[in-house]
């Protein structure tokens, strides 16, 4: 049965309050919170996972280093990267972690596809790339049975700060991008169809909510836009 999600575009956002509101989010949670899909661009930043080593952040000079309690390594966010924040309650979709990470890379894959890239996973590195380089990065914690953090999808953007790092904690590990492949460097265009394959993946059905950060739990009535 489809159930529905609460989709808030933010915009441009900094990178520690979005954070906290996860946090929150998640820690309000009750049996019948809605899920919500959280769609952003973050100002540049590097964040490191929780099993994250020091020694793969290089020269990250005038780059903020934030310590963050997601799994994996260190990467980049910066405008010109979409970055989606699922936050579904696992035990209501019925799904484990695994299935989680496959089907969000595979909403990935089929929205690369919409533009003739073929993009694919591989086996014990979380993400999606292209060739040889990554294009999509995974960072997920599950709390409470419940998802934060999410994927960073990288459009149009400046890829030099990922040379500054050892991404995802691979030596060398080269970095692309949408709109290098032939694809659209519009975020917007990339978004709708990201939104699509996210909400088939999970069988949701994406409703607008207001687009800013909610400071309280909301029931669904209150969250949608207009309600």
């Amino acid at each position: 049965m489809s159930r529905p999600v609460l989709v808030r575009r933010l915009g441009r956002q900094p990178y520690v309050p979005v954070w906290q509101a996860m946090q929150a989010f998640t820690a309000s949670r009750e049996a019948d919170t809605p899920d919500e899909l959280w769609l952003l661009q973050h100002e540049p930043v590097f964040t490191l996972g929780q099993a994250g080593k020091w020694e793969h952040v290089l020269l990250p000079g005038d780059i903020q280093v934030v310590a963050v309690d997601r799994g994996g390594q260190v990467t980049y966010h910066g405008p010109g990267q979409i970055v989606a924040y699922p936050l579904l309650d696992l035990r209501r979709l019925r799904l484990g972690v695994r299935e989680l990470v496959c089907r969000i890379e595979q909403a990935v894959i089929d929205t690369l596809a919409e533009w003739n890239v073929v993009a694919v996973r591989r086996a014990g590195a979380p993400g999606v790339y292209v060739g040889e380089a990554k294009i999509a990065a995974l960072g997920l914690r599950v709390r409470r049975g419940c998802t934060l953090h999410g994927l960073a999808f990288n459009i149009d953007m400046d890829l030099e700060p990922f040379r500054r790092i050892n991404p995802c904690g691979y030596q060398g590990l080269a970095v692309t991008q949408l709109a290098d492949l032939g694809g659209p460097g519009s975020l917007a265009r990339v978004e709708e169809v990201l939104l699509a394959e996210l909400a088939r993946q999970f069988d949701l059905v994406p409703q607008v909510a207001r687009p800013q950060l909610p400071v309280r739990q909301t029931s669904a009535a209150e969250a949608v836009a207009g309600a």
